[in-house]
């Protein structure tokens, strides 16, 4: 069961993970396509940077009690993604950076009781704002594999990746996720939609791509 200092210290090291991903690319690397379909590798930067300055607003949600929704709109949502992958290079990592830190700062003031209090997800979910790291661990940890430089799902902590796999599975439903045979990263990897190999059926037929989550 994972725990609020266990998801902080994942949000420290998927943010690690991103920061080089990205460290040493040119900027004509920077707008090569990333592991997500239609999406460069800016788009996923300037995706992990919207998220933290959306999560932000659930922090100070949780600390004032003043109702703060992550996006405006799912419209505006996708046109700060699209407008931040037009950045750039030096300005879009900055922005990727500074939106961290922010996030980081803003998790550090929650009190005890604070992380207990109630707050909305742009999927309409109402969760504790204990669950904001676990949130932002995803996107971190995940979209560190989509920058396609070299970080797979076995570089991920193995705690993270059996909670994922949790996650996803309750999530997708257990009605469109076959029960399927091999290594814990590649169905980690598998049940993501994301890039795997060997991952078979009951039967040991190949298992079905899955469409991309989160």
């Amino acid at each position: 069961m994972r725990t609020l200092p266990t998801t902080l210290a994942w949000v420290a090291e998927g943010t690690e993970l991103c920061r080089k991903a990205v460290a040493d690319l040119d900027n004509d690397s920077y707008g090569a396509p990333s592991l997500l379909p239609g999406w460069t590798r800016k788009h996923v930067v300037a995706h992990v940077a919207a998220n933290a300055r959306a999560l932000r607003n659930l922090m100070h949600w949780a600390r004032t009690g003043e109702p703060t929704p992550m996006y405006s709109s799912p419209e505006q949502r996708l046109a700060d993604i699209e407008s931040g992958a037009r950045l750039p290079v030096a300005w879009l990592t900055a922005w990727f950076e500074e939106s961290a830190q922010l996030l980081g700062y803003a998790m550090a003031e929650l009190t005890e009781e604070q992380w207990r209090g109630e707050v909305l997800t742009a999927q309409g979910r109402i969760v504790p704002a204990s669950e904001v790291p676990w949130m932002r661990t995803r996107e971190v940890m995940v979209h560190a594999v989509d920058l396609g430089t070299g970080i797979r799902f076995a570089d991920l902590p193995e705690e993270f990746c059996a909670e994922l796999r949790h996650d996803i599975v309750g999530k997708r439903g257990s009605d469109n996720v076959p029960t399927v045979q091999g290594g814990d990263a590649d169905i980690t990897a598998y049940l993501a939609g994301r890039p795997y190999t060997g991952v078979t059926t009951g039967d040991g037929s190949p298992a079905e791509p899955l469409t991309p989550w989160l």
